[in-house]
């Protein structure tokens, strides 16, 4: 608004940065000037800011081409050409026969179709000559920039103040502090605080000429008279996108290639919250609460995360009516519009149904619904009530009127949630979700918890994907509760809250962090930016005072009149006239040095922030482009160098599908983990028996069951289900180092793999390349280390390698002896499951020569799966003491003798003493060695033990200095330990390089 005549400071209205110009000769200029700002922010975010978040997100597309990443977007990608190929009906209702096999897959009811719809889009209206890969590899990048755009709109929302009614007939500016709303701190808020925080503001204000306190003066007035308070919205909006067009947390999921669903669902997220807070700021509220409902529409269709979404609405509508006292009728006519629309469209996409109204994750929103229903019809019979009887309603007729509303139906939804629930009604919550409330770090679930994305999340986590955005975001968190409250930026508050307690739990959830840490933070550095910004501002503005003439005063007519002609009278009137003037000149003088000086600080204290800030600036800058390298590599294909420098690029993981796809039937099964499942299928085009979707636990511990067991038993599975098995060999992370989580998900089903230790640890390595004794005749580990590692190899009447990857990466087996009949029985659509006669849901079968295989399988039951009639709390209680304390399960590994591999007791193998004598003589350092004293030092006896089984030897041998596992038990004084090696024969006179027998350790210890 114009300012009033007597005013030389005027302030924009709504965006952003005060300026400080006085007069109205300067209203032109300060227009001008203000018009060039805008522009020049907006053409920031439109052209700069958008197009780094796009050209970051290429590094993976112009160093490795337009191909597809990882696991989960191969079948994304699949699901999108099936859907090109074959239209929206048929893929509504495709069952998959070539995946989980024999059972299939139902896609078109267990998927999130709203990239694949997207992609398509594009793919038909907007990139029509793009090939359909090349689209959906740009999409991430596309939507990177647009996530970046609602960013910036979400932390502009969230600061422009707006006028709202305050319940008098006027309107006030709707900022203010949560601590007033807070029940009892608004006392102490009211009569304490804000009384010293005046009285300090007054002081400056009289004794220094500030005349503005840059927003720092609390907000606790309800008068209409309030100013209006500045907030530098579109400052705020332009630093927001700058962080998270490149902040990692959100590049993880939105690099070109990496055509997952979070790519998507993300920017459906911000729009979603966008509009959700425009609901609560802007009229009419139930016009953007529908468009909210809409954009969550998208958001249930993109992710199964939606469940956070409408969980987050539901809990801040929640806060706001009830724990803050701040039930309006905009807030009940945005949330009700949001609610129905939004669930209303749900249930229409096929993988969600009726969920909303069933699953116990998503009924808190519905609970909120009926809870504003019924808060909406008590303030209807109270206004009946009033208009009845001509007077307002005491507090006691009130709250009458609520116990009765809210009673009656509280009654009525009891007795029906009992009776549904007898029934089965409610779904139980996902393993997942329950993991982020437990105490412990894991679900309870060994297939959950075997994903590394699934577990906590550490301080290294967040500044990885953070970086400097941890220590500034919680800095605009506290400009937001204690001066920028409102019911819009109070949803920044609950977002923030929620988002790290659960990201602090599951370490992929960081991905949520990305839009809230860029928000708070760009308002942060939007306000430290403004108030620099500003200072530079008055600094011109009290200039402007000192050198202009003071404004001339309105001439009275009245008064001219009555002075007409007295001369004596004018005649001293213009010496008091003259008087005045130089009073004015003097006091615009004094009140533009005063400005200067105090905004000359200002400017130095904001060069100093500036100085301190570009370093952290370029050194986050650098960061994320670092990370962003390091987040784009496709892992189906990687970089190296050879020893001449020169840069190598081991594809072996597409050779090996490519090499099924032209060398196998096209009727071929393949056997591999789960996690390649995806892959296969889509580039080999090969039948598979388990992917990344993971919905049949039993299912996954029949494959673990195969591959971990006896070679002779897994194969006895394997040629009933494959006519191929396919392993990541190599090192790292491949499936030799997955196996111990392979063995942990069949024993949950088939208890007998592992007996008495959920955790499996009779399954892994005893000593860095050693493995323990049923590791070590598994299927898994005689065909990853066939004619590798010396005296391991595979049946040659069971398996033939016929295939190893140029870096040994990959290895391809055929299975002999497989299982024509069984194969057969699977393929005839007779022996298919079908839920109506002549319907497309038809369920594979398991073949006949598998039963008695699978009658000895416990179904998995969950914690969280109320619905079961059995209890398996005692495989569960395990399961979480042999995680917490591993010293305790191998100690009861070794009391049931778990390591000898058949589940009975044996003693040690003794080695003859001629051979015991040759060790002693052999004194040299080795990994077996090294291996003993970490056993011995942690006192480690079931490791010892283990070792000692796979490798006898270990008991005898002498390092460089001619100590061995004797000297080191003494030394330790590990009495178990002694006993053990005393057992297999180990002397303890015999002498080190000192003279020191291991009995002397013991006393001088």
């Amino acid at each position: 608004p114009p300012p009033p005549p007597t005013t030389t400071t005027t302030t924009t209205t709504d965006s952003s940065t005060m300026s400080v110009v006085p007069g109205d000769a300067s209203k032109n200029a300060r227009f001008l000037w203000n018009a060039l700002y805008v522009v020049g922010l907006a053409n920031a975010l439109g052209y700069i800011v958008v197009n780094e978040a796009y050209k970051i997100r290429l590094h993976a597309i112009e160093e490795y081409g337009i191909i597809i990443h990882e696991f989960d977007p191969y079948f994304n990608f699949r699901a999108t050409e099936y859907l090109w190929e074959h239209g929206w009906r048929k893929f509504a209702t495709w069952f998959d026969y070539l995946v989980w096999y024999p059972l299939g897959r139902p896609v078109g009811t267990t998927i999130y179709p709203g990239m694949q719809v997207t992609a398509c889009f594009i793919k038909k209206y907007i990139m029509t000559s793009w090939s359909l890969n090349d689209v959906c590899c740009f999409v991430p990048a596309w939507f990177g920039g647009i996530a970046t755009v609602l960013t910036a709109l979400l932390a502009y929302e969230c600061t422009v103040e707006t006028l709202q009614p305050n319940g008098k007939g006027d309107e006030v500016p709707s900022f203010t502090s949560i601590l007033k709303h807070i029940p009892g701190v608004n006392l102490l808020y009211d009569h304490v605080i804000v009384p010293i925080i005046n009285f300090i503001c007054d002081s400056l204000e009289k004794y220094i000429g500030i005349h503005t306190l840059w927003g720092l003066r609390p907000r606790h007035d309800t008068s209409a008279n309030l100013p209006k308070m500045h907030s530098p919205s579109l400052e705020c909006g332009l630093f927001a996108a700058a962080i998270m067009s490149i902040v990692p947390a959100h590049l993880m999921r939105s690099v070109g290639g990496g055509f997952d669903n979070e790519s998507v669902a993300t920017t459906a997220m911000v729009l979603t919250y966008w509009l959700w807070v425009r609901s609560l700021r802007v009229s009419p509220a139930w016009l953007w609460g529908i468009l909210t409902g809409i954009g969550y529409f998208y958001m249930v269709a993109s992710w199964g995360g939606y469940i956070f979404c409408v969980n987050l609405i539901g809990v801040h509508a929640a806060v706001l009516a009830w724990g803050l006292g701040r039930f309006t009728p905009k807030l009940y006519q945005a949330y009700t519009c949001f609610y129905v629309v939004g669930t209303a469209l749900a249930i229409q996409v096929p993988v969600v149904g009726w969920t909303p109204l069933k699953s116990l994750e998503q009924l808190g929103p519905l609970g909120v619904f009926i809870g504003f229903q019924l808060m909406q019809v008590c303030m209807i019979i109270k206004k009946s009530q009033e208009k009845k009887l001509g007077r307002p309603l005491s507090m006691k007729e009130r709250w009458t009127i609520r116990v009765a509303v809210f009673g009656s139906v509280g009654v009525a939804v009891a007795i029906a949630g009992y009776f549904l629930a007898s029934t089965g009604y409610f779904g139980p919550i996902s393993a997942r979700v329950r993991g982020l409330f437990v105490k412990h770090t894991k679900t309870g679930n060994p297939l959950v918890d075997s994903v590394a994305e699934h577990q906590p999340a550490s301080n290294k986590a967040y500044f990885q994907y953070l970086h400097d955005v941890c220590y500034v975001s919680p800095v605009g968190f506290a400009l937001v509760a204690l001066f920028y409250f409102s019911d819009a930026s109070s949803f920044l508050l609950v977002y923030g809250g929620a988002t790290f307690f659960f990201s602090n739990k599951m370490v992929r959830l960081v991905l949520l962090t990305a839009p809230i840490g860029s928000v708070l933070a760009g308002i942060a550095l939007g306000h430290a930016w403004s108030w620099c910004y500003s200072a530079l501002l008055n600094v011109f503005g009290g200039a402007w005072e000192i050198v202009s003439p003071p404004k001339k005063e309105p001439k009275n007519e009245d008064t001219t009149e009555k002075t007409k002609g007295k001369k004596t009278k004018a005649k001293g009137g213009a010496k008091a006239s003259k008087d005045t003037k130089d009073t004015k000149a003097e006091g615009s003088f004094k009140s533009g040095m005063i400005k200067i000086v105090i905004n000359i600080a200002r400017l130095a204290v904001g060069a100093y922030l500036i100085h301190l800030g570009i370093p952290r600036a370029k050194s986050f800058y650098d960061t994320c482009h670092m990370m962003a390298t390091h987040i784009s590599n496709p892992s189906i294909v990687l970089k190296g160098t050879d020893n001449s420098g020169r840069t190598v690029y081991v594809d072996d993981y597409r050779e090996a599908y490519w090499w099924l796809r032209d060398n196998t039937p096209e009727d071929a099964r393949i056997m591999a983990w789960w996690d390649y499942g995806y892959q296969i299928t889509a580039i080999a085009n090969r039948t598979t028996i388990a992917d990344g979707n993971t919905w049949n636990h039993e299912h996954i511990a029949l494959l673990g069951r195969a591959l971990t067991s006896p070679e002779k038993d897994g194969h006895r599975i394997a040629r009933h289900l494959a006519d191929y098995v396919l392993l990541w060999t190599g090192g790292g992370g491949d499936d030799l180092a997955k196996s111990p989580h392979m063995a942990r998900i069949a024993n949950s089903v088939y208890r007998f793999m592992c007996p008495g230790d959920p955790t499996c640890r009779n399954f892994g390595f005893v000593a860095r390349g050693t493995p323990t004794p049923r590791m070590g005749g598994s299927l898994l580990y005689k065909l990853h280390s066939h004619r590798t590692t010396p005296g391991v190899e595979a049946d040659k009447n069971r398996f033939r390698e016929v295939y190893s990857s140029k870096h040994g990466k990959c290895r391809i087996f055929k299975i002999l002896s497989v299982s024509q009949e069984s194969k057969d029985w699977v393929k005839n659509p007779k022996n298919r499951d079908c839920d109506v006669k002549g319907g497309w849901f038809c369920r594979g079968q398991y073949p006949p020569a598998l039963r008695k295989v699978l009658e000895q399988k416990q179904d998995f039951a969950q914690l969280e799966d109320f619905n079961t009639n059995r209890d398996d709390s005692e495989y569960q209680k395990q399961y979480f003491e042999h995680l917490n304390d591993p010293n305790k399960a191998a100690n009861r590994a070794m009391q049931s003798g778990i390591g000898s591999g058949d589940g009975e007791k044996k003693r040690l193998p003794r080695l003859p003493k001629e051979q015991i004598a040759k060790l002693n003589d052999n004194w040299h350092d080795s990994d077996t060695l090294t291996a003993m004293w970490e056993f011995i030092s942690k006192n480690d006896a079931p490791g010892v033990i283990s070792m000692l089984r796979t490798n006898p030897e270990a008991a005898h041998l002498r390092s460089a200095d001619g100590r061995g596992p004797m000297w080191w038990a003494h030394e330790f004084g590990r009495a178990k330990i002694i006993k053990i090696l005393k057992s297999v024969g180990v002397s303890e006179t015999e002498m080190d390089d000192d003279g020191m027998r291991p009995v002397d350790l013991s006393k001088s210890r």
